[in-house]
């Protein structure tokens, strides 16, 4: 199999539908409160839509009321990596996948102080929920 980073954008397309390819290959969002892990507090774990890659947890996630699934930390140290973004006028911090490059969402300075104050505001369609075994 193709490495992620190195599919063309055509098998970005075949591999992802629509909302996803916007989301994680040209940096697209989702509109506040449609995603379906907005409000999704099942105990698992969060994949990558595009790659596979574990990403979040689901003793890391909160209701943050932002409108999109909010995690107080990446699953793994290197999970996600974090880039200047200063496009429309803003500056933040992109968050995307580390082994694909898919965007993902952006990290924000106002999460639970007690868990280290920062927020992941993460798409829902840039990622995948695996239920816990029970």
């Amino acid at each position: 199999m193709t490495e992620p980073k190195q599919l063309t954008e055509a098998e970005w397309r075949a591999r992802l539908s629509p909302e996803q390819f916007h989301i994680l290959r040209e940096k697209g969002t989702e509109r506040a409160y449609t995603g379906q892990y907005d409000k999704h507090y099942d105990a698992g774990e969060y994949y990558c839509a595009g790659c596979g890659q574990k990403l979040f947890e689901s003793d890391a996630k909160y209701n943050s009321g932002c409108g999109w699934p909010a995690f107080t930390r990446p699953a793994e140290g290197d999970a996600v990596a974090e880039h200047r973004d200063v496009s429309f006028g803003m500056i933040r911090t992109e968050v995307t996948c580390s082994a694909c490059d898919g965007h993902l969402g952006h990290v924000f300075p106002d999460g639970p102080p007690d868990q280290g104050g920062l927020r992941y505001c993460i798409n829902s369609a840039a990622i995948e929920f695996v239920p816990e075994d029970n």
